[in-house]
């Protein structure tokens, strides 16, 4: 029995590696190489001398989750190996609204989450959080090991249950309990603004948030002619078929971009329909919470001219990813692809830049408000 959950063990493990090896962007592996293989004997090897030649008889199967999120989780900041728990919690997630405090993470693996953006209004404002300061345990949880994933799926719930949060801010450790609330029912929230055509705000760049915009603000938009505001900043869940479509709204192309995959291979991504807001100016807000697909849209309206980009640059983690749900219900989300701008240029590693920047100290609502205000009046 115990030989079986050894075999097991160094089974999963290998299947962990293939699809880290086979379907990673990371070009440093080959899928002719060796190495595959030869990682997979040293694992047999390791284990064997675990259960042979340790000094107490000890099981290495309960270590092997370690193992699995370590091999994933240091490939990028992307990819990530899911536990039974983070994987019944993201695939609950996808199903319905979750409740979350307001505040945009980004992780590298190894290192704490860092607070890079904070919802206007949101449990997380009103605790004291601040932009820069690190949480080194969620509920308990140390944080160092977690992937970005990981984070994001901890700090939010179906339930309004608080977060308990460790943060270490400069020289300082500090425990600050956070609510959670409902924040956007809906993946988009328009609202009116003197001198522009309004202020779209993106929340989800994922269905049904096109067909939204075209039957709730549409019939509203086509009678200004003023810039319209299109707030993205702390957007980070979406698709890049979503945002193709978004797009579109506003030009049209054959090539605005492409997925860069393995191989050098790539998906070009197209805008073909006519646009129904072709004439109608832009201004959009980036924030460093601007995530995925979201940077995406703002690089590729600043390349076509389409817009003026107000704020801070992006993380650049536009890409898309490919999920395996695992036998033993873990799981595993991989980087698939990278995106490109049509001009060649990536948005991975780099993100998207604005025109007007903020301070990073200055970047509330007001101040985005007085740069567009600023903007609107210049000749």
């Amino acid at each position: 029995m115990k030989n079986a959950k050894y075999v097991f063990a160094a089974g999963l493990l290998a299947f962990s590696l293939f699809f880290a090896f086979e379907k990673s962007i990371v070009r440093a592996v080959s899928s002719r190489s060796s190495a595959p293989s030869k990682n997979i004997d040293l694992l047999e090897s390791v284990i064997r001398h675990i259960r042979n030649d340790y000094i107490e008889e000890k099981d290495p199967v309960p270590t092997m989750n370690g193992s699995f999120q370590g091999l994933v989780n240091s490939l990028d900041s992307t990819s990530s190996y899911l536990n039974k728990e983070s994987t019944a919690r993201y695939l609950g997630q996808k199903e319905g609204r979750f409740k979350e405090p307001g505040i945009g993470l980004f992780k590298v693996y190894g290192s704490f989450p860092e607070v890079i953006g904070i919802v206007e209004n949101s449990p997380a404002e009103k605790s004291g959080l601040q932009i820069g300061d690190y949480i080194t345990e969620i509920n308990g949880a140390s944080t160092p090991t977690m992937s970005l994933t990981e984070a994001n799926l901890y700090v939010r719930d179906t339930e309004e249950t608080p977060l308990n949060l460790k943060i270490l801010r400069e020289d300082k450790t500090l425990e600050i309990k956070v609510g959670r609330a409902l924040l956007f029912a809906d993946p988009i929230k328009y609202s009116a603004q003197d001198g522009t055509s309004g202020i779209l705000k993106i929340v989800r760049l994922a269905p049904p948030c096109v067909s939204e915009i075209k039957t709730k603000v549409w019939p509203t938009l086509k009678k200004h002619k003023e810039p319209l505001v299109i707030d993205l900043r702390n957007c980070q869940d979406g698709t890049f078929e979503e945002a193709q479509q978004f797009i579109n709204l506003f030009l049209r192309a054959e090539n605005i971009g492409y997925l860069q995959k393995k191989q050098e291979t790539k998906e070009t991504l197209s805008a073909l329909q006519e646009p129904a807001l072709a004439q109608l100016p832009l201004i959009v807000w980036i924030n460093q919470a601007t995530i995925g697909p979201a940077e995406a849209v703002a690089a590729v309206l600043r390349e076509f001219k389409r817009a003026k980009i107000i704020g801070l640059s992006t993380p650049g983690l536009a890409a898309s990813h490919e999920f395996f749900l695992l036998k033993d219900g873990t799981s595993v989300i991989l980087t698939s692809g990278i995106f490109c701008l049509n001009s060649g240029d990536k948005i991975w590693g780099r993100g998207a830049d604005p025109d007007i920047k903020l301070e990073m100290k200055n970047q509330g609502l007001d101040a985005f408000l007085k740069k567009t205000q600023s903007l609107l009046t210049t000749p």
